[in-house]
């Protein structure tokens, strides 16, 4: 799964709020221009996203491998019809184009969560948004990012302890009922975990985030965000 790595790369440099504009930009005109000539911007885009942050591809295709055989039965299920001619093309190439933006929305975030630690992130959204719903998105936000690493690590958990069990050569409803209650049980867990940790660790609303300041390479992105959000308009 895609975490914060250490780096110096131009994306690590940038202030995460510079990352967020871009990120909201981007993903408003993707979904707001549609036509292929506006699909091949986008790909520029998202390779420069991706290389300014050193983010491998062949990476961050594995980890959304899930996501991908979402996007890829969605063109095939938008084209099938009840009656003639059964399977209807330009509904199916309308599908595939809006799931290549959901894709490129998916890498530019990737190149997003590589390059931004969780107290980074928090102080952005914190700093942007004021008072207590700005608060609560920043701990939303760092939650999200600490705990989907852990339950994940608990799906593979049990995935391979069923595999050692031969829980393989049961079938795929069983597997899955099973996989999914344990899944669940442990969420509740460590759901419970992280709220006694908190109370532990005198959980504050408000901690002493991370200084934030723009420097000269941060106004360029900015300018392009605002770019990126207005064509969304055109």
């Amino acid at each position: 799964m895609l975490t914060y790595e250490p780096d110096e790369s131009l994306a690590h440099r940038l202030d995460p709020r510079a990352k967020l504009a871009v990120q909201i930009g981007f993903a408003a005109t993707a979904l707001a221009h549609t036509t292929p000539r506006a699909l091949i911007v986008f790909s520029a885009l998202t390779a420069v996203a991706m290389a300014t942050a050193r983010l491998s591809l062949r990476r961050t295709l594995v980890s959304y491998r899930l996501a991908l055989v979402v996007l890829a039965l969605a063109p095939l299920l938008a084209g099938v019809t009840v009656g003639p001619p059964w399977f209807d093309r330009s509904a199916a190439v309308a599908s595939g184009l809006a799931s290549y933006r959901v894709l490129l929305i998916l890498l530019v975030s990737a190149a997003y969560v590589r390059s931004t630690p969780v107290r980074d992130s928090r102080a952005a959204i914190q700093r942007t948004i004021p008072g207590k719903p700005g608060q609560l998105l920043g701990v939303g936000v760092g939650l999200v990012f600490r705990f989907l690493p852990v339950l994940r690590g608990d799906l593979r958990t049990i995935r391979e302890a069923m595999a050692a069990r031969l829980g393989t050569e049961r079938g795929v409803v069983d597997r899955a009922s099973t996989i999914g209650m344990l899944g669940v049980t442990r969420a509740f867990d460590r759901a419970d975990r992280l709220s006694l940790a908190l109370r532990a660790r005198c959980f504050a609303w408000n901690p002493t985030l991370p200084a934030l300041a723009f420097s000269r390479v941060d106004y360029p992105v900015l300018g392009l965000a605002v770019v990126l959000a207005v064509s969304a308009f055109y």
